[in-house]
C-alpha cells in the first residue's frame, strides 16, 4: 500500500503479538487512522471513538460532585488509543486519573507519543500510567489500583478492555463478570462512586441483573455512530452503576 499504510511498531506480549499501525483510506479523506491489533484481531481504531469517549462522559456524568472543585480521583482500565482517558480529563472535576494497562508496549506508545493523544496525556499532570493487570488489581482491594497507596478508593472506575461482558480479550477475564468479583472491585469505589463499562454489543439483560446484585441505579445506554466503511449506523453500549451509599 506504500505511503497509505505503515506498521509503526510490533511487539510480543503475554497474550500475543501486539501491533500499532497507521493507514489512510482515500475515500475517507486526508487523515491518518491509527489501529491496534492483537495477532489478527483488531482491538481499537481511531475511526470509531464515539463510544470510548461516551464511556467517560456517561460515567462521570453520574457523579454529583460539584463542578467548582477538582476533587475526583478515577481509574481508567484499558488505555487503547487514549480516547477514554482524554475524554475523562476534559472534566474539570478530575483531580487524578490512573490509567491501568496490562501491555507495556501500549503505555510506551503513549509515552513516546507514537499515537496522536500521547502528547495530550503526557502534558496533563493529572494523568498517571500504571502497568499491570486491571483484573488482578480489581480483585485485590487490599492492594488495589494505586501501587503508591494500597487500598485507595476512587470516585469512578471506567473499564474498556474486553469486547463485552461475554466476549473476552483473554478467557481468564471471564471470572470478573460475576457478583462476587464485581463486589470485590466495588470495594475500591467510594460510596456513591460509579463503575462504567464499555461493550461492543447491545445491552445484556443477564449482565444488567448481575450488576444490580452489587450496585444501585444500573443503566445501560446504547451509543450509536456512523460506520463509514459499511456506510451504516453502528452501535455499542455503556453500562453505568453506582456503589451503594449505605
Amino acid at each position: 500500500m506504500g505511503h497509505l499504510f505503515e506498521e509503526i511498531d510490533s511487539q510480543p506480549s503475554p497474550i500475543g503479538e501486539i501491533s500499532l499501525r497507521r493507514r489512510r483510506i482515500p475515500a475517507l479523506g486526508d487523515r491518518d487512522i491509527y489501529e491496534v491489533k492483537l495477532g489478527d484481531e483488531f482491538l481499537m481504531s481511531s475511526m470509531f471513538v464515539d463510544a470510548e469517549e461516551a464511556l467517560s462522559d456517561l460515567g462521570l456524568a453520574r457523579l454529583t460532585t460539584g463542578s467548582d472543585s477538582a476533587s475526583l480521583d478515577i481509574v481508567v482500565g484499558g488505555l487503547g488509543l487514549g480516547y477514554t482517558a482524554v475524554a475523562a480529563l476534559k472534566d474539570e472535576r478530575v483531580r487524578e486519573m490512573l490509567v491501568v494497562d496490562y501491555l507495556e508496549p501500549v503505555i510506551r506508545w503513549h509515552k513516546e507519543e507514537k499515537v496522536p493523544l500521547g502528547r495530550t496525556l503526557n502534558r496533563d499532570g493529572r494523568c498517571r500510567y500504571v502497568q499491570g493487570s486491571f483484573f488482578e488489581m480489581a480483585l485485590t482491594p487490599e492492594d488495589g489500583f494505586d501501587p503508591d497507596t494500597p487500598g485507595r478508593q476512587f470516585d469512578a472506575i471506567l473499564l474498556d478492555i474486553d469486547h463485552s461482558p461475554s466476549d473476552y480479550l483473554n478467557d481468564a477475564n471471564a471470572r470478573f463478570y460475576t457478583t462476587e468479583k464485581l463486589a470485590a472491585m466495588a470495594q475500591q469505589l467510594k460510596p456513591g462512586g460509579v463503575f462504567a463499562l464499555w461493550s461492543n454489543e447491545l445491552p445484556d439483560t443477564a449482565f444488567i441483573e448481575t450488576l444490580e446484585s452489587v450496585f444501585d441505579e444500573v443503566r445501560a445506554e446504547v451509543v450509536r455512530f456512523y460506520n463509514p466503511i459499511q456506510n451504516n449506523e453502528a452501535s455499542n453500549s455503556v453500562y453505568t452503576a453506582l456503589r451503594p451509599v449505605n
